[in-house]
């Protein structure tokens, strides 16, 4: 039986803009998580954008797409998560504690 392979959006850009600030003024975050989170932020709306360039035409060669060539069989059963409706799960399973 052979599986689809494996795609990844693979991003060779730099940093630039700043990112949103939380939205819930109760957590508090550390320097380096708000430096971890400003960096991921910055590179996607990076890749976002060169992917948006690239589609209508314009440049080609910051944005690929990766494939695997044999793809991981312990992935075979790998099912994304939506991050979000994890958090807010477990958000309301610590209200009913």
């Amino acid at each position: 039986m052979t599986s689809s392979p494996v795609s990844r959006v693979v991003y060779n850009g730099k940093r630039n803009s700043s990112p949103r600030s939380p939205t819930n003024s109760s957590e508090i975050f550390t320097p380096a998580h708000e430096e971890n989170v400003r960096f991921i932020y910055e590179a996607w709306q990076g890749v976002e954008r060169d992917l948006r360039s690239q589609l209508s035409g314009g440049e080609r060669g910051l944005v690929e797409e990766y494939v695997e060539k044999v793809p991981n069989p312990g992935l075979k059963t790998f099912k994304p998560i939506d991050l979000s409706d994890l958090k807010r799960r477990t958000t309301q399973d610590t209200k009913k504690s």
